[in-house]
């Protein structure tokens, strides 16, 4: 079974002593920051630090997070990303358009392209984006959004959300990583919050310190009751498949159906991910 990937941790690349931690630890993806995470002052600097981190942890799943199409530091960006390792995505943020996308495989060709949707254009057009040639996986930037709609970061973001989910499903992409949690003392609320993406269709979530690390995928594993009933149901199609019939149906009544099986398989991916975290206990 294909291991989920369920954490994403930034790290500035201005710092290559905190990106060699990160990069040694146990998230599933580090994305090597350029953009938020560092001054202005230091960009040259943390550009030039990305290809030696790279070359210290071959094969190692990381992304780079460039700065926006537009910028004074994109150009220099995606043409250091473009001689590195093919594995190494680009994380682009602020896309408004599938012209963003195209720019960055144009200048960086032949890598996957990590598309972050952070304004209200963006949201707009999220299914041309998810659907753009070079485009691996979407994700949300929830603070850059409500700034921009004039909202805060709370349930005002969730149709925003769910237009992301919906967009990727529809493009055929993975599911997308749900955003950073910006406290990193409030574990409690990151769990909850963690288990809400969950719900509304996320799969993972990016993190800004390794303590959070535990905690959301500690919030992904299936509840009890959602792991036997999964089960149940890869139980019974297997049964029906070694009797012959292709069909089934379950104890209480319930009919099979592809979408059941499909969700049952989903669950018990989560429950072998996450077993070995017992509980987030912040």
């Amino acid at each position: 079974m294909t291991r989920i990937a369920l954490t994403y941790l930034y790290v500035p690349a201005d710092r290559p002593d905190r990106a060699r931690k990160a990069l040694a630890g146990e998230a599933d993806t580090v994305i090597l920051d350029l953009e938020d995470a560092v001054a202005p002052v230091a960009k040259d600097e943390a550009r030039a630090s990305v290809p030696v981190l790279v070359s210290e942890f071959p094969g190692r799943d990381m992304q780079v997070r460039v700065n926006g199409m537009g910028t004074a530091w994109a150009a220099r960006d995606l043409a250091m990303v473009a001689d590195l390792p093919a594995h190494v995505g680009v994380r682009l943020p602020m896309v408004t358009a599938p012209a963003d996308v195209e720019s960055a495989v144009q200048a960086a060709p032949g890598r996957a392209i990590h598309a972050l949707i952070e304004t209200a254009a963006g949201i707009e057009a999220a299914g041309d984006i998810a659907r753009t040639v070079g485009v691996a996986s979407l994700g949300i930037g929830e603070a850059d959004l409500a700034s921009d709609l004039g909202v805060g970061v709370d349930d005002a973001l969730t149709w925003c959300r769910q237009r992301v989910v919906v967009a990727a499903r529809a493009a055929g992409l993975p599911a997308p990583a749900a955003a950073v949690y910006p406290n990193v003392h409030d574990l409690d609320g990151l769990a909850t919050t963690t288990r809400e993406a969950r719900r509304w269709g996320f799969v993972g979530r990016a993190a800004i310190h390794p303590r959070q690390l535990p905690v959301i995928v500690a919030a992904y594993a299936p509840e009890p009751e959602e792991v036997e009933r999964a089960r149940e149901v890869l139980h019974s199609v297997e049964s029906a498949q070694a009797g012959g019939s292709g069909t089934s149906v379950l104890p209480d009544g319930s009919f099979l159906d592809v979408a059941m099986v499909e969700r049952a398989r989903r669950v018990m991916a989560l429950h072998e991910r996450t077993r070995s975290i017992s509980a987030a206990d912040p």
